[in-house]
Order: C-alpha cells, then sequence, then structure tokens
C-alpha cells in the first residue's frame, strides 16, 4: 500500500512435487525443494503532473520495474500514433502529451471538481480482464467546476414513452434496501456507494394503464460509463438468459422484475459501475411475442407483431461507486494468500522492486514414502 513506502517484506516459498512410479505395486514418491526466498522493497515512483485547460503532459521516473517493462508501457488509448510513450521520453523518464479528451482519458467528478484521468500501464489494451501482474500508474488533472458545467450525477426516473397500441407508459429503475423491497434508495443518496460483492437489491417495474400487460426484460449489462454503446461491457442479462451467476431472481407481479446481484469492479482505473437493461411490454399471453418467448439461446428474435408488444427501450440506472472494506486482518498471523494479496498489491499500485536473495543453486531431497503398500 502507499503508506507503506520504503518498507521490506519478506515472502519465503517452497515447492513439492508427487511422483508415482511402479514398483511391486504403485508407490508414491515425495520431493521437497530448499525453502527459498525473495525481499520486496516498495518503493514510490517519482511523478510530476502538469495540467492546462487543454492539456495533461506527466513525467515518471524509470524506476528498475518500469525499465523493466518498458516495450509493453501504453496510455489507455494506445491506437493513436499521437499518444505513444516512445516519443518524448528520455533516459530517465517516460513522458506523456495529451489532450484532455484524448488517447482515452475518461471524465469523472467527486461532488466539487472536474476530474480527468489516464494511466500508463502495460496491460493488453484488447482485453478487458488479465491474469499477469501489470504495471498501473494512474494519473489525473483535477479541475473546480465551472457554474456553466452540470455534469451532476442524477437519479434517473422515470422513463416516459408512447407507443400506439400502449399510449404512455412509463419505467421505473430502483435500487433497494433489501430483499423485501420495501424501501428503496433515495435519489439524494445517488451515486451510491457499495463493497465489492455486496448485494444489490433492484427493481424494474412498468407503469401502463392498458390491462393485461407483462414486464419482460431483454437483457442487462453493466458499463462503466454512462453510455450502454461502451466499448467495455458486461454482461448480467442477455437476451432473456441470466449470465452471472450471482443473480437471484425475485418474486413479483407480471409489472415488476426484480433481481440482485453482487457487485463487483471493471479492471482498470474505473470507479464507478452503471446498469444499462433493455425492457418491453407485451400484451400479457399474446403468442409470439417477446415476453412469451422467455429465454433465446440464440439471437433470433423473429418477426415483432403488431400491437403485441412495444418496441424495446433502453432504461439505465446509477453510478455505483466501489468501495474498499476496512482492513480486518492485522498482527504476525496473516495466512499466506493475504500476503501474496498485499505483496502483489504493492508490485502493481507502487511500482516495487523485487531483489532476490543470494544462496546456492536448489536442490530437492527425496522423502520417505507416504503410500502404505
Amino acid at each position: 500500500m502507499e503508506n507503506e513506502a520504503d518498507d521490506h517484506f519478506p515472502l519465503c516459498f517452497y515447492f513439492e512435487a508427487l511422483e508415482r512410479y511402479y514398483h511391486h505395486g504403485y508407490r508414491n514418491r515425495v520431493y521437497h525443494s530448499q525453502l527459498r526466498c525473495i525481499v520486496v522493497d516498495v518503493a514510490r515512483h517519482d511523478t510530476v503532473v502538469h495540467c492546462t485547460e487543454k492539456t495533461i503532459k506527466v513525467e515518471v521516473e524509470k524506476t528498475y520495474l518500469i525499465r523493466r517493462n518498458e516495450a509493453s508501457l501504453h496510455l489507455k488509448g494506445s491506437g493513436d500514433s499521437s499518444c505513444k510513450l516512445k516519443s518524448l521520453s528520455n533516459s530517465t523518464h517516460l513522458i506523456a502529451f495529451l489532450s484532455l479528451n484524448g488517447c482515452g482519458t475518461t471524465l469523472e467528478e467527486d461532488g466539487d471538481n472536474l476530474i480527468f484521468k489516464n494511466e500508463i500501464t502495460s496491460a493488453n489494451p484488447k482485453n478487458i480482464i488479465s491474469r499477469q501482474h501489470d504495471i498501473e500508474i494512474v494519473f489525473a488533472c483535477v479541475f473546480p467546476k465551472r457554474t456553466n458545467l452540470t455534469l451532476g450525477f442524477r437519479h434517473k426516473n422515470p422513463y416516459v414513452f408512447t407507443e400506439k397500441g400502449f399510449g404512455a407508459f412509463t419505467f421505473q429503475f430502483e435500487f433497494f434496501e433489501s430483499e423485501r423491497f420495501r424501501k428503496q434508495k433515495k435519489a439524494s443518496t445517488y451515486p451510491l456507494n457499495v463493497y465489492l460483492k455486496q448485494t444489490m437489491f433492484m427493481q424494474i417495474e412498468a407503469a401502463v394503464s392498458i390491462p393485461h400487460t407483462e414486464l419482460f426484460v431483454e437483457s442487462c449489462r453493466a458499463t462503466p460509463y454512462d453510455n450502454p454503446n461502451s466499448r467495455i461491457i458486461y454482461s448480467i442479462i442477455e437476451n432473456g438468459c441470466v449470465k452471472d451467476n450471482t443473480v437471484q431472481i425475485y418474486p413479483s407481479s407480471k409489472h415488476q422484475f426484480r433481481f440482485g446481484m453482487e457487485a463487483f469492479e471493471f479492471i482498470g482505473a474505473y470507479s464507478e459501475v452503471y446498469i444499462n437493461c433493455i425492457v418491453v411490454l407485451c400484451e400479457r399471453g399474446a403468442p409470439g411475442s417477446r415476453c412469451s418467448k422467455g429465454c433465446l439461446k440464440s439471437n433470433s428474435r423473429g418477426k415483432r407483431e403488431a400491437a403485441v408488444q412495444t418496441a424495446s427501450h433502453s432504461i439505465s440506472q446509477g453510478p455505483l461507486h466501489l468501495m474498499e472494506r476496512p482492513s480486518q486482518v492485522s498482527g504476525p498471523g496473516l495466512n499466506v494468500g493475504m500476503n501474496l494479496i498485499i505483496i502483489f498489491g504493492c508490485l502493481l499500485v507502487c511500482g516495487a522492486v523485487v531483489y532476490r536473495s543470494r544462496r546456492n543453486k536448489a536442490t530437492y531431497t527425496l522423502l520417505p514414502s507416504s503410500d502404505p503398500n
């Protein structure tokens, strides 16, 4: 963590291997390596960010870890040739120069300020997730809001539509306190703060004057921006089929759809999650309507029959702000898994440099067989 800069963390480990061989019946040989240790030093990047009304210039000192991964480092918008790091960088510093709306820069706000954020990373820009220990150096320019800018996050309801055969109708998309769906989140509390893996309870409701209608949720997806066509998406419901294995559907009326799921975050410098859904209103029990077809394993939807269902409508709600839970673990009793999380977190966030301790070449010793046969 950032407050552990200049600290040192030892990590010791060994390997075991199991070999099965035949000698008057099958037996096992267990091999055990010597104990090996590395020391993780937590270092701090010497980074300077210059902000103007139109541009951002960032200079990052080339530490050992940066030099080791320099060939793969890039800005978020690496597809643009003007966003390359090599053109301005020198022997001691990585240098990036970009416009406020270029090279994948995103705009956020915290109530009083507009925040233009980007990052220098080694992650593959074509991938949504990564299983490598990528470097991520996030930088930002913060500007006070001007009086003529109103980019505040607002509670978005109701969604009003009018269609021939259905007249005027609305959709409400709300977050609730619990699975009882009795108390919805107040509009004044948006953006909502949630913890990772916290269960979120959502309800979509249709209000229509025509009797014998029903609501159908065709798809729901999450995005890191308030844009249902975002390049980065995570499917929750697709073609009427649940895709996320944490989703729980709750009983509701024909005009409601209630569901819950565990909160998550997008990989990278994304602090928000928006939920976007496509909904349809149908005449109840009409054969061939989208509501009657339910979950479709393919993208085939067939031709929409006149006056049986409305067009598909997009509704969304958010943002959700992901918060970190207070640490519950302290002292020398940390397990190995938590040590690894902390250590590799240092590698990613603080730019840690790893020095291996000097040892002789590892040797392996044959242990007594654990097989009684």
